[in-house]
């Protein structure tokens, strides 16, 4: 029974992994075809669409990497592990992401003022494949939790909206000569992919400048810490999260009366369960009487209960 639970959360730990290098494949093969339908249809355009593409592989196969090395557990140097380098591909990818986008926007532009007629058939033919490997992709990253791989997703979804726009420009061109929809749809999809990518990068510099989580009420943690009959107070408390999923805290805490190693123990116990509850998975505590003097140089107390 161990072995099978055992095995089921190793199943689960690296699912995100998978998640990514599945998107990076479909995304390679789908680069693959973009240059050869280029080549075969004579189309810049779709050329173009493809070296775009082959910078997503770039910073997917990144991604992955980065992913793969978050799993690695904690040694003397990373001590917390390598949870954070997960938020690095997540960055890396949302740069890339930022960097497209505009090169889309100052593309598309210049086209609103002269529209060219592209390829309509050539173009149906395409964006109904890139819909369809792209919108795997993105399903199967939709179901992972990482900030890596909603960012990853983010980037499929780009390309899943994009071959969207073209499909319905080519559907719409085949019976109109209306070659201005296509910058129009570009400079949409564009701009809704950077507001996605601007709330993704503050996620993740706020979890690197140790922000405490945003779905941690600090207040109410330290409510459900003071509210134990044992308790005086707690003061010095710190709240971050090391990838967005796996939070840590750690508290000073006063005792009303002095105890024994084992009724400290039991007193742990309580309150780690209470916090992880509240999605705490880490916590440190430091047992101190009401006497006692805490204070250092540089400490910072926050929250402490006589100052609330």
């Amino acid at each position: 029974m161990h072995n099978h639970l055992h095995e089921s959360s190793h199943h689960l730990e690296n699912e995100d992994v998978k998640n990514i290098g599945t998107a990076f494949f479909l995304n390679l093969f789908f680069t693959i075809v973009e240059f050869v339908g280029g080549a075969i249809t004579n189309s810049v355009a779709i050329l173009s669409d493809a070296v775009h593409d082959l910078g997503d592989c770039i910073s997917l196969g990144m991604s992955w990497y980065f992913q793969h090395i978050s799993k690695r557990a904690g040694n003397k140097v990373y001590t917390y592990g390598y949870k954070r380098f997960s938020l690095l591909g997540a960055i890396i990818t949302s740069v890339v992401l930022a960097i497209g986008s505009i090169l889309i926007i100052a593309k598309a532009v210049p086209r609103l003022f002269h529209p060219e007629q592209p390829d309509a058939r050539g173009m149906l033919l395409l964006a109904v494949l890139g819909v369809i490997i792209n919108g795997a992709a993105v399903l199967r990253l939709r179901k992972g939790h990482s900030i890596n791989e909603r960012v990853v997703s983010l980037h499929m979804l780009e390309d899943v909206l994009g071959w969207l726009a073209v499909l319905v420009g080519a559907v719409v061109m085949l019976f109109a000569n209306l070659p201005i929809l296509d910058p129009i749809l570009s400079i949409a999809i564009a701009f809704y992919v950077l507001t996605n990518v601007y709330r993704n990068v503050k996620e993740s510099l706020q979890i690197i400048l140790q922000a405490a989580p945003a779905a941690i009420d600090t207040d109410d943690v330290i409510r459900i810490v003071s509210d134990i009959p044992e308790i005086e107070s707690v003061h010095d408390v710190h709240v971050w999260s090391t990838d967005g999923q796996y939070n840590i805290m750690t508290v000073h805490v006063v005792l009303n009366k002095e105890k024994s190693l084992l009724e400290l123990h039991e007193l742990k116990e309580k309150i780690r369960r209470k916090l992880q509850s509240v999605g705490i998975q880490h916590v440190t505590i430091e047992f101190e009487t009401d006497k006692e003097d805490c204070s250092m140089e540089g400490c910072c107390r926050y929250y402490s209960q006589t100052e609330n």
